[in-house]
Formats: C-alpha cells, sequence, structure tokens
C-alpha cells in the first residue's frame, strides 16, 4: 500500500510540473496581451533601498501565480470526473477526498480569487496610491477567509485540539478559533511579505510544502499528500520561469492562495506547531516587517535599511539571486529540522 501510494504522489508531482510547464506559454502570452503588468513601483522618497533595486522590474507581468492554482484545481476537477466516469486508472490518480482534501481546494482558489481580485486592483490603478488593497485590508481579507475557515473546522469538523510536540494534543476548546485564525492570517501575510524578489517566495514554498507532502504521507493521508505534490510540481515549473531574471511575477493570486494552503494543510495534519520550521523564512520575513514598524512608530528609527529583510540585504549589497538562493537553503535546512522533531515526537 505505501509502494502503490508513493507512487501515485510521484505521478501526481510529475504530471503536474508537465501540465504547468505546457500552460505557461500560453498564461503568459495573455499576460502580455492585455498588458497585466505590475505599475504600482513604490517611489523613491518612500522607499529608496526597494526603488533602486526594482525600478526596472515596473513593465514586469503579473499574477504569474494563475499557473500554480489553475494546474492544481485543473487537474483535481479532470481526475475527479473522469474517475466517476470510467473509474480504475483515473480513480488512482483522483486526489479530491471529502475528509483530506475539500478544504484545502477550496481554500486554495478561494485564496486565489481574492488574490486575482487585488491584482486586477493594483493592474487598473485601482485603491490607495494606485496600488490595489493596502496591507490593513489585505489582513481584513485574511481574518475574514480565517474565520470562515475556523468556523468549518471547530463547528462543522469537531476540531478543538493542538498537537505539541512529545506531549500531545491539548484541548483548546473555544480558544481553537482564534488560534486557528491566528495562524492562517499569520500564514498569508508571511508568505505576501516573502514575495519581493525572483524565485524568493516560489523556492522558499517549494521546501515548506515538500515538509507537509512528506508529514501527509507519513500520517496515511495519501489523497492530501498527492494534492500536496500537485502544488510541488506545479511551484517547480513556475520557478523555471520565475528565478531572477523573472518572466513574470507570482501576484496576490499566488502569494495569498499559496499562503492560506499552507496554514490549512499544517491544521489539517495537526502540524501548526512545526510551522516555524516548515516555514521558518516566512517567520524571518514577516517578522522584520513586524519589527522595523514598531521600530519606527516607538523609537522613531529603523532596525533594518529596508523590510522585509531581504530588502535589507539587498541594500547591504547582495545580488539578488544570491539573497534568494541562500533563504532556500535556509529554508530548506529548517524544514529538514522540522521533519527531524516531527518524527521523534510522533515515533521515536
Amino acid at each position: 500500500m505505501t509502494v502503490f501510494s508513493a507512487t501515485r504522489v510521484l505521478m501526481i508531482f510529475a504530471l503536474a510540473f508537465t501540465t504547468a510547464l505546457i500552460i505557461t506559454p500560453f498564461v503568459f502570452s495573455f499576460l502580455q496581451k492585455f498588458n497585466l503588468r505590475k505599475n504600482n513601483i513604490r517611489d523613491e522618497k518612500s522607499a529608496p533601498v526597494f526603488y533602486q533595486y526594482h525600478k526596472d522590474k515596473s513593465s514586469t507581468p503579473t499574477m504569474g501565480g494563475i499557473i500554480i492554482w489553475a494546474t492544481v484545481i485543473g487537474l483535481a476537477v479532470i481526475f475527479l470526473i473522469l474517475g466517476n466516469i470510467f473509474d480504475g486508472f483515473s480513480s488512482y490518480l483522483n486526489f479530491v477526498s471529502r475528509s483530506e482534501t475539500y478544504v484545502p481546494l477550496f481554500a486554495l482558489l478561494f485564496a486565489a480569487l481574492i488574490g486575482l481580485f487585488d491584482d486586477v486592483m493594483g493592474i487598473k490603478g485601482i485603491g490607495p496610491h494606485g496600488g490595489g488593497l493596502k496591507i490593513k485590508h489585505k489582513l481584513i481579507l485574511y481574518t475574514l477567509a480565517a474565520v470562515l475557515g475556523a468556523w468549518w473546522f471547530y463547528f462543522r469538523l469537531g476540531w478543538h485540539t493542538v498537537y505539541f510536540p512529545f506531549i500531545g494534543p491539548l484541548d483548546f476548546g473555544w480558544w481553537y478559533i482564534p488560534f486557528f485564525i491566528f495562524v492562517i492570517v499569520a500564514t498569508a501575510f508571511s508568505a505576501n511579505e516573502t514575495d519581493g524578489l525572483d524565485g524568493l517566495l516560489g523556492g522558499v514554498s517549494l521546501f515548506s510544502f515538500a515538509a507537509l507532502d512528506v508529514v501527509a504521507f507519513a500520517l496515511h493521508k495519501y489523497d492530501l499528500a498527492a494534492m500536496i505534490a500537485a502544488i510541488i510540481g506545479a511551484l517547480l515549473a513556475f520557478l523555471w520561469f520565475n528565478i531572477h531574471p523573472a518572466k513574470f511575477f507570482m501576484g496576490d493570486t499566488g502569494s495569498m492562495s499559496l499562503g492560506i494552503t499552507l496554514g490549512v494543510i499544517a491544521l489539517t495534519t495537526d502540524t501548526s506547531l512545526f510551522l516555524p520550521f516548515f516555514a521558518f523564512t516566512f517567520l524571518v520575513e514577516s517578522g522584520s516587517v513586524i519589527i522595523q514598524v514598531a521600530s519606527k512608530k516607538l523609537r522613531k528609527k529603523k532596525v533594518f535599511l529596508s523590510a522585509p529583510i531581504h530588502h535589507h540585504f539587498q541594500g547591504l549589497g547582495w545580488p539578488e539571486s544570491q539573497i534568494t538562493m541562500r533563504f532556500w537553503i535556509i529554508s530548506a535546512m529548517a524544514a529538514a529540522f522540522g521533519l527531524v522533531i516531527f518524527f521523534l515526537a510522533h515515533f521515536a
């Protein structure tokens, strides 16, 4: 059964990678044809470090994250339909499951559409300073999405415990609701802040989802493992075109969907307390923003040259590709360390 399931997961990963590679030229052509570009690069006065290194990217197409979620949702729908019609091999590939993937798939699509709306606002010059939604508005949307998920998990699925490594599940009671909301808002916000350099979010997300894929497989959640494999395959194909110099940006439709889905999967596998390892770079990026804002408010001075922290390293003179690759390495090592703790806590 394990070999059978592992083969299925690898097949779906390969199919997602191939599918994403095939649809990418069509998506890229569409983005270029309709001039769907990120035009709201911050000015030199408000963000000098950011402007210095990103002023030439204003003509780069955005919303490339469509490639990722469209591949996953598309394969899910195709395999579901074929599985119901033909059974056999088609059912083997179908990873749509009420108990494991309904909620993560819904979260992926729901968050992607919200992000798509924000991207369109930015492209059309709608919103504060013509740049789409402000961060406080995004936080409101993250919270609303999290409230919906918390209601579903607590009242419909009856979830109210949180697994603590080496201790076991602890009953949170109704406190599970604010805990759930915090996890989703934190992962969504962190993903949005991490998406600032070519290939950065795509790469660090790859390691985060890979760790959760191992977790899902170890917990015998094989349909969820297959779905995560589809995300990883699509992400890898996206990165082929998103590494420096990027042909297109991910956009909020990608970052929001990846962040919220990451949080939902962690909650679904009851490994939310492992996220500081599985999503270590996310934590550092969002933490640097919080520290910077708090310092400017309280001390009237900056801690970093620019925030999130990847812009600080740009200000220090690090090449963009070097920052990205080093963050990938840190993410890989942190995720591996998190998996070691997970296996020791669950199976030792």
